[in-house]
């Protein structure tokens, strides 16, 4: 767009359309390590203790139009190829790629990630200027606004965001920075879904909330649009700040789906009461245990709803430099339904910019975070249950923890090559693997 503009042939300020492209490739390398043991009787889902390799690449290109005044049409089709580490199992609120998807190949495959409309309403305030972006075309906004969403999009495209943490493809790596770990927030397989959000602003204060569609059964393509029966609901508030003319905001968020889950608890009891009620037996959707003598979630599935309470923080402490901290709550009482497998969670960190040495576009940051299982679901994972990520078979609980460290280097006009390390402790919540090492490097290219 920048080219189309030196040109004389496109508004930079004022735009009607924009169209951008981005690539990223991701490379990651996990050594041996140690285990106590993988795949007890029988049980699929342990992270694999040998030596592996895992790879992702995305090209997604963004289409922007202005419809009327106001409203923006935006259509993003995407492309992704994948070789998970496990076949994307054994690891609960820390996977290491976050562009990992529940149902990739190592084929290209094409799909429709977002397409929707966006309807901005001026309710007065203070008039800021909006530079073109992907999913943003340039323009004036006030602060006293009402934004309407609707349509095909990532629920985190609009809770949760975090400067210093959500834009993994110039930040960290691993999947409990991209959110909070414990949102369990409605999304397909891919991550997208449909639904409606509005956006309230005035001045340094937002309200937001929104109902989403979730999958017909836990994490699977195919969704359920009786969304006044099954859905996915959030309610999130903002305040922005400035600490010594330095910003920062804090953002509070509660989420509840309703939805056919299996409670960890029902599924242990029913299992305790008739035996021949497990996965082996089970014709409804479930996560293939070859293990006969553990309880399986596809007996307990009812209508069930699910709780979550979150805050997510960010502060600019110097020009250059700026930290965040994530943490939620869940009931934890039923299976995870459309995200990672943690009941709680908690994330903080800090990134630099690499102003400091004369490297204005490049960066550098280290994030630690932990995720943490419920009473109930420890006690079905420890009978050789699984959901969609976890089950070794038996688990010695301690909490999921990671430490990812990147270096982001700007290598040419548009591309960048970042490198990273992680260190993993108590994967899948069982303190008898590991820890694990894991080594990246990622491409990033945007157009």
């Amino acid at each position: 767009m920048r080219t189309l503009s030196d040109h004389g042939l496109h508004d930079m300020k004022d735009e009607r359309w924009n169209i951008y492209v981005q690539g990223t490739y991701i490379s990651q390398w996990q050594p041996a390590f140690a285990a106590a043991y993988s795949h007890l009787n029988g049980t699929p889902n342990s992270l694999k203790n040998s030596a592996a390799n895992s790879f992702t690449g995305t090209v997604t290109p963004t289409i922007g139009v202005k419809t009327w005044q106001g409203g923006v049409f935006y259509y993003a089709p995407e492309m992704i190829a994948e070789s998970p580490l496990s076949n994307l199992k054994g690891l609960g609120g820390s996977i290491q790629d976050f562009e990992l998807q529940k149902t990739g190949s190592e084929s290209a495959t094409w799909y429709t990630s977002r397409a929707y409309f966006k309807q901005t309403f001026s309710l007065g305030g203070v008039s800021s200027d909006l530079a073109s972006a992907p999913m943003q075309l340039a323009g004036t906004v006030t602060s006293r606004r009402l934004v309407i969403s609707a349509g095909r999009l990532s629920v985190i495209d609009i809770f949760d965001k975090n400067t210093y943490a959500g834009d993994l493809r110039h930040q960290f790596f691993n999947m409990a920075f991209m959110a909070n770990g414990a949102y369990d927030f409605a999304a397909d397989a891919r991550g997208f879904s449909q639904g409606l959000a509005a956006e309230w602003y005035y001045d340094n204060w937002a309200v937001r909330a929104g109902r989403f569609a979730i999958p017909v059964t836990p994490n699977v393509l195919n969704m359920d649009y009786h969304i006044f029966e099954h859905y996915g609901d959030q309610i999130e508030v903002e305040h922005k700040h400035r600490i010594d003319k330095l910003p920062g905001a804090v953002k509070f968020l509660v989420y509840r789906n309703r939805a056919d889950t299996g409670k960890f608890s029902d599924a242990t009891k029913i299992f305790n009461a008739d035996p021949a009620k497990n996965g082996t037996t089970c014709t409804t959707a479930n996560y293939s245990n070859p293990n006969a003598n553990a309880p399986d979630l596809c007996w307990a599935r009812t209508t069930n709803t699910k709780l979550g309470i979150g805050i997510n923080m960010e502060q600019s402490i110097s020009d250059d430099i700026g930290i965040f901290m994530r943490g939620m709550w869940t009931d934890g009482l039923t299976e995870v339904y459309n995200y990672s497998s943690a009941d709680d969670s908690l994330s903080l960190g800090a990134i630099m910019k690499g102003s400091r040495w004369g490297r204005e576009q490049d960066s550098i940051g280290l994030g630690y975070a932990a995720s943490f299982l419920s009473t109930s679901h420890v006690a079905y994972l420890n009978m050789g249950g699984i959901d969609g990520f976890l089950g070794d078979g038996a688990i010695s609980y301690k909490p999921e923890q990671v430490v990812d460290l990147y270096y982001q280097h700007h290598l040419m006009k548009s591309t960048w090559l970042s490198v990273d390390y992680q260190h993993l402790t108590n994967p899948g919540y069982n303190s008898v693997r590991g820890p694990v090492d894991i080594y990246g490097v990622r491409v990033h290219v945007e157009l």
